[in-house]
């Protein structure tokens, strides 16, 4: 992986965020990808599983939102990039989130791992993994 092509990972994640469905999902995550909401949950595993998840957590893929990404590292196979999301027309909630991202060959994503932090006073959880509670 290089810097273009995690910017173009990136770029692909936010347009299946706001896409409805969850059909796009398959240009950016391998069929046996895993995804790790936060550090110490236990991964969601495969494309159905990550699915229930995407569409259990967003509110709507009209939902208002801005993504700002930088990356921070990359190497191999791996990518690191600093996410700022902020929700809703007046920033109703917003997060900063590290996330650890492994390409395949093909570009897809096999494994995902989310560092999510909130500003002091905002209350925030993450999603939970497979069998758990949110942090």
């Amino acid at each position: 992986m290089n810097r273009h092509e995690l910017e173009e990972w990136l770029a692909a994640y936010e347009r299946a965020w706001r896409a409805p469905g969850t059909e796009s999902l398959e240009e950016v995550f391998a069929p046996d990808a895993t995804y790790r909401t936060a550090p110490y949950e236990e991964p969601h595993r495969g494309l159905a599983a990550i699915a229930e998840m995407w569409e259990r957590e967003r509110v709507s893929p009209d939902e208002v939102f801005e993504m700002r990404a930088e990356i921070v590292a990359v190497e191999g196979d791996t990518g690191v990039a600093r996410i700022e999301v902020r929700y809703g027309d007046s920033v109703e909630k917003e997060y900063r989130d590290l996330w650890v991202i492994r390409l395949n060959e093909s570009g897809r994503c096999v494994e995902f791992e989310e560092w999510p932090f909130w500003p002091p006073g905002q209350k925030g959880s993450w999603p939970p993994g497979p069998g758990g509670d949110a942090g």
